[in-house]
């Protein structure tokens, strides 16, 4: 589905207003549109701040407005369970505001969400390669923040100019980064080994370029084709970067001992991209290709 609204025309150079600057997408997002000659502006305003918004949009004009703004809390969700009111300005109250005044506007909003609104479940079990579709209900509310990502999601649904894009446990080629799930996990004690959908920013991120300059709207679930679980990225992080690496598994029933909101584990069926983007590689192939072969430091791999 695409949308057409005041800003268009194909002659028009793009330029793009963007929130999330302090973010992890936001600045990478500033990057890409470097690298491309992109015209962009980050935004000043406050979502939750219909007036500033509106001011943002009449001085930078853009074309193509994207949220990379919201809050998943520090050091992870387990902050939203006790600051849900701050939760709720963010991911609900602002990304509302910032729907409705494109939408005033006539302009196409890329949002990015999230797709850790789902759980496995008896009609999508674990390995069945069977996943959930962009129609579907959410069935996973066990934390605050998929709880509110939820709501916002079902609500922006009305809008004709959002592109609304689910990332799951993003990853990227730049292993320093704290937000990264393969930083992460490699840092952790122990890990869960579940299969799950994830997005692979190097790839997926210049697609959400692409997505804003095609004007697509609606819900994509924003993921490489396919799942991997836990032990299988660790099981690439020793073959391509520290061969003396190791670590340790524990059930869920033992992780839910030390974290406070139960965690989304589930796999996203990819069709919708796929058809818009055939050349989208599974997450494996991704894996290999944008994050260990550019960071390979051992001399042997046995991928």
């Amino acid at each position: 589905m695409g949308f057409q609204g005041n800003d268009s025309s194909d002659n028009k150079p793009f330029k793009f207003l963007i929130y999330g600057r302090t973010g992890w997408i936001g600045g990478l997002l500033g990057k890409l549109c470097d690298s491309q000659g992109i015209t962009y502006t980050y935004g000043s305003g406050r979502l939750e701040n219909r007036s500033s918004l509106e001011a943002d949009i009449a001085a930078v004009k853009p074309t193509h407005v994207f949220n990379a703004a919201g809050v998943t809390g520090r050091p992870n969700v387990d902050w939203c369970e006790s600051h849900k009111v701050e939760t709720i300005r963010a991911n609900v109250v602002g990304t509302l505001t910032l729907a409705d005044v494109c939408r005033q506007n006539g302009l196409v909003l890329i949002n990015y969400a999230t797709g850790c609104i789902f759980e496995y479940d008896d009609k999508h079990p674990i390995d069945s390669g069977v996943g959930f579709k962009e129609e579907d209900t959410p069935n996973f509310i066990g934390s605050y923040y998929s709880k509110t990502k939820a709501m916002v999601e079902d609500l922006l649904s009305n809008y004709e100019n959002v592109c609304t894009l689910r990332v799951r446990m993003p990853i990227s080629s730049d292993l320093s980064n704290p937000r990264n799930f393969i930083t992460k996990i490699a840092r952790y004690e122990k890990v869960v080994n579940i299969p799950n959908s994830m997005t692979v920013l190097d790839e997926l991120l210049p697609i959400s370029i692409e997505m804003a300059k095609r004007n697509l709207t609606g819900i994509y679930n924003f993921t490489n084709p396919g799942v991997v679980s836990h032990n299988e990225i660790l099981e690439m992080y020793r073959d391509y970067i520290d061969p003396k690496f190791t670590w340790k598994n524990f059930t869920l029933e033992e992780q839910a001992k030390v974290i406070i909101a139960p965690r989304s584990n589930n796999e996203l069926e990819t069709t919708k991209m796929k058809q818009e983007f055939p050349e989208l590689l599974s997450i494996k192939e991704s894996l290999i290709k944008y994050v260990f072969e550019p960071n390979k430091k051992t001399s042997e791999t046995t991928a």
